[in-house]
């Protein structure tokens, strides 16, 4: 375990391994440009943080200063966050998916210096609106072929590539050598690491700050929560590092432990780089899983037989080991028997698409479906849930590697109270720390509020919003609702997701919509009925399922028609739908159902990076749509 007294700033993590964990020349990051995997060690990775911390110190840049990154996840990332991280400007990363609009709202509002842009079409997003950005004074094109993009007449800000800064960077460490090392050393856990701009689904972004406390602390919690992370895993990243879960849960926590971080190539590729990597951790987000859920158990039984009869027996066996283990029973040798032959003829050719050594992955960014959970448990497969937010660093409460319970995020992390208010009184229904925890304890259900190391330092330039975010006793409100369930706590909804129907009851939308979602059929769902007398929906087939089912060719998606009307397909769905209703009390069941040709985008505005359903802009964008809707069922009554 990491000494954190010492090392108490983020750029000191990585310094500490090459000091204490590992010989400076040993593997740190793991990419893909060309056929081979590069392996990239502790001391290159710091060669080139050095030079651009000096190239920007010749460039006056200063403590405090915003520095910006739009980039997919890769080396450079790490490169130019360790260098500016270390002379103590900060790094404002941008979702490289938002619009022109959003990114020059970002840039102007931190004040960023300079920005670094990881291809052709980032590169020329910038280009458009840098002349709006007045104090853009660095555009660092990451890659190779920039020269050949027209530059615009009026631009101010200058244009150096990723590869001249290190370079003439590389010829300044001599001289700023010992300048960086002062300036790195006096840093304060105190100061401001990063601005995380947050995904926009009520608003106008907000740049949350986050101290470099803020990280440290919550790494050090986290590895005291799930102590067997160790110096010797290998990481495999994909979730975008513009995004705090992934650069804490994953970055941050390989910077303390010297752990791998090995770059997958893209989402199509992820499941070829983890049979080529093999990595032992992974964080993921619940979709993913849900994926790998519905195409293990649609290759396992498509073919009927003694086949599928076979892959049930098997996931029936690990439930039933599982559920024994769980309970602290000794599954005894029968079923121990029964599980290893299970394990032989299911379990581990699944469990080799992931390349087989696996210790665990880390779910987190949304609820992920109880009946998912149980499904990876059942294989052998651990999956950890966390909650937080961006305010939080993000971090509140995580799963504990030896006790896990289906349908909840863990227990609150050491250092921090958790409290559940109730959103009408505003009184405290209960509080809960690390050192309270009873496995016993339930309460009902409210507003999750938290204090603690993990909390932002505020919202940058908006005092206003900052003070109705944190309160007068520094509870941060959440706007998640939530109880705490067997010690753990477990998330209901969001607070501004919940729908009140015509007749006063409250229905919060995630729960009702995870009980669909366990359709194979079913990609996406997003239930409506705000201030109407029953539930209705807008329903996302799944497409592969479908195209199968109605030998569909592709162009049937690229048709203009936004919703599909076939009373095949959607007499197909609602034999699912009748069915999973049941599970349901009479008002949280849908009446009636739209069909949408394609799922929700990013593109349209429809979803943010965190791949959250903007509630508000759909129910606007379909509202002639879904009032035909309510008017056909009145209708049909």
């Amino acid at each position: 375990m990491v000494s954190f007294n010492e090392f108490s700033t983020v750029p000191s993590l990585l310094r500490n391994v090459v000091e204490n964990i590992h010989q400076p020349e040993e593997t740190f990051l793991i990419h893909k440009k060309t056929a081979d995997w590069e392996h990239i060690s502790f001391k290159q990775t710091l060669d080139h943080a050095d030079a651009i911390a000096a190239f920007f110190l010749e460039k006056g840049i200063v403590k405090g200063d915003r520095m910006g990154l739009m980039i997919e996840n890769g080396p450079d990332y790490v490169y130019y966050d360790q260098g500016i991280q270390q002379i103590g400007a900060i790094n404002v990363s941008i979702y490289p998916t938002l619009s022109e609009q959003e990114v020059e709202y970002i840039i102007n509002d931190s004040g960023m210096k300079a920005i670094l842009v990881g291809n052709t079409f980032l590169y020329k997003k910038i280009l458009k609106i840098a002349d709006n950005c007045k104090e853009l004074l660095y555009i660092i094109p990451a890659f190779a072929e920039y020269s050949k993009i027209t530059i615009p007449s009026n631009l101010r800000a200058g244009i150096i590539s990723f590869a001249d800064l290190l370079n003439l960077g590389k010829g300044m460490t001599a001289q700023y050598g010992w300048k960086i090392k002062e300036i790195r050393t006096a840093l304060r856990p105190s100061d401001t690491s990063s601005l995380v701009y947050t995904s926009g689904t009520t608003g106008t972004p907000k740049g949350v700050m986050l101290s470099h406390s803020n990280f440290v602390e919550n790494v050090k919690v986290c590895l005291e929560q799930i102590p067997v992370i160790d110096e010797t895993e290998t990481f495999l990243s994909f979730l975008p590092l513009s995004h705090v879960f992934e650069r804490t849960a994953t970055y941050h926590v390989c910077c303390a432990q010297g752990c791998k971080m090995a770059f997958a190539q893209s989402l199509e590729l992820l499941a070829k780089n983890m049979g080529e990597l093999r990595p032992t951790v992974m964080n993921c987000v619940p979709r993913l899983l849900e994926r790998i859920h519905d195409k293990a158990i649609k290759s396992g039984t498509a073919e009927g037989g003694l086949k599928a009869k076979i892959f049930l027996w098997a996931l029936a066996t690990g439930q039933h080991f599982r559920q024994k283990k769980e309970a602290g029973r000794n599954p005894g040798l029968f079923l121990s028997a029964e599980k290893a032959i299970a394990e032989k003829l299911v379990f581990s050719k699944i469990k080799e698409k992931t390349g087989g050594r696996l210790k665990f992955m880390i779910s987190g960014g949304a609820a992920l479906p109880k009946n998912v959970g149980e499904f990876f448990g059942n294989l052998g497969i651990k999956i950890l849930e966390g909650f937080g937010l961006t305010e939080t660093s993000p971090v509140m409460a995580v799963t504990e590697f030896d006790r896990q319970i289906y349908g909840t995020v863990g227990r609150v992390i050491p250092g921090i109270e958790i409290g559940v208010q109730d959103v009408e009184t505003k009184e405290m229904i209960n509080i809960q720390t690390h050192d309270t925890f009873d496995e016993n304890f339930e309460c009902a259900e409210g507003e999750i509020i938290v204090r603690g190391h993990c909390v932002m330092q505020g919202y940058f330039n908006k005092p206003a919003e900052t003070a109705e975010a944190i309160d007068k006793n520094h509870w941060f409100h959440t706007g998640d609702i939530g109880r705490f369930y067997k010690g753990n706590l477990q998330i209901t909804d969001r607070l501004k997701n919940m729908i009140v129907n015509a007749y006063g009851k409250n229905v919060y939308p995630t729960p009702v919509e995870n009980v669909y979602l366990k359709s194979l059929k079913i990609e996406q769902l997003f239930l409506i009925g705000d201030k109407r007398e029953y539930l209705t929906a807008i329903v996302i087939p799944n497409r592969e399922t479908m195209q199968e089912k109605f030998n569909l060719k592709d162009d049937y998606f690229l048709q203009p028609e936004v919703f599909i009307t076939d009373p095949g397909i959607v007499e197909w769905l609602q034999q699912d739908i009748r069915k999973l209703s049941n599970e349901l009390s009479k008002f949280e069941r849908i009446k009636n159902f739209m069909v949408k040709r394609n799922p929700f985008s990013m593109d349209e505005g429809e979803i943010t990076p965190t791949m959250k359903i903007k509630r508000k802009v759909v129910e606007k964008k379909y509202a002639d749509s879904i009032n035909e809707m309510y008017k056909e069922s009145v209708e049909a009554d």
